[in-house]
């Protein structure tokens, strides 16, 4: 049996869902929204991860869940919850729910997409560039400073750089103007990551196990995240990267022990291919709506443990 945990209607999970009902596999739903009919209990018995989910009137075996792929929000966020006071009991057993669901994720011999400890590497974009740098890509220059004098020399010395969140809180990336200097001051009470401009191609690859998807997004802006926000467009296109470059992503993944990966490159004129960051959680639906290369449906394989 397959687990698909989080809120059925978010539309990674649906896909994934719609992909494994075109397979005939059987799965079951890890609800948010239904937490207050669910209880979970398990233990580690000679070795071995043993125990029960109650899923309203069903009782599974956790032994018997093969595979699992979770995009969870924050439980203390789900609206069912809004009305509840911070230390309710309601709140309270929510919560001890989510973690022992996250814990046994965390151990299961389940093929699970993804561990927690795994996409703790994104927490760190400094600490995640070390590993990336690894396998052959090439990093932008970068400065993480809260001195705002350093900028300034950084900006002389590269031209055009960008700035953006270090953490793995979401940012939008920026390229630093004349009228950002005006403020720079504020880096003071905060570390910011500062990186040269790189001139190219954007291209998303979405890892998932052995396979690996490419797509070229074509964007006037910094960031085409945001494009419609200043009212511009983005065009999404199924990319062919080099071999070496796609086996590189996989391995990248591998060492990341990420199953589904995210992986952010931008190809340069010349040819130089350099990596930015790895999404471990990526909202891959966005691209497969675009290319309508067979994302979900590899992610679905993956959890069901077809052979690639």
């Amino acid at each position: 049996m397959i687990l698909l945990g989080g809120i059925p209607s978010e539309t990674p999970l649906r896909m994934v869902a719609d992909r494994l009902d075109h397979l005939g596999v059987d799965y079951r739903w890890f609800n948010q929204r239904h937490a207050g009919q669910y209880a979970l209990a398990w233990e580690v018995v000679a070795g071995e991860v043993r125990g029960d989910l109650r899923l309203g009137e069903e009782r599974r075996r956790l032994e018997d869940i093969v595979g699992v792929y979770i995009r969870l929000m924050d439980d203390r966020l789900l609206p069912e919850l809004a009305n509840e006071p911070d230390d309710s009991l309601v709140r309270r057993r929510c919560r001890a729910l989510h973690n022992a669901f996250y814990n046994w994720c965390e151990v299961a011999p389940a093929r699970v997409v993804n561990r927690a400890e795994p996409q703790g590497s994104n927490s760190s974009k400094p600490y995640q560039a070390q590993l990336i740098g690894r396998h052959g890509f090439w990093l932008p220059e970068t400065l993480i400073t809260n001195d705002p004098g350093l900028v300034g020399e950084f900006r002389r010395q590269h031209g055009e750089i960008i700035f953006k969140s270090m953490s793995g809180t979401r940012s939008i990336v920026r390229c630093l103007t004349d009228e950002d200097l005006d403020r720079l001051e504020e880096v003071r009470w905060c570390p910011v990551q500062f990186q040269a401009f790189v001139p190219g191609t954007n291209v998303r690859v979405h890892t998932v196990g052995t396979d690996a998807f490419a797509t070229e997004v074509h964007s006037n802006v910094t960031d085409y995240r945001y494009a419609h926000q200043s009212g511009e467009q983005t065009v999404l296109r199924a990319a062919e990267l080099p071999d070496e470059v796609m086996h590189a992503c996989v391995r990248l993944a591998v060492d990341l022990d990420l199953p589904f990966a995210g992986i952010d490159l931008k190809v340069t004129p010349d040819g130089l291919v350099y990596c930015f960051e790895v999404n471990p959680s990526p909202a891959y639906s966005y691209f497969e709506t675009h290319t309508h290369q067979p994302i979900a449906l590899a992610v679905a394989r993956y959890v069901a443990g077809f052979s690639p």
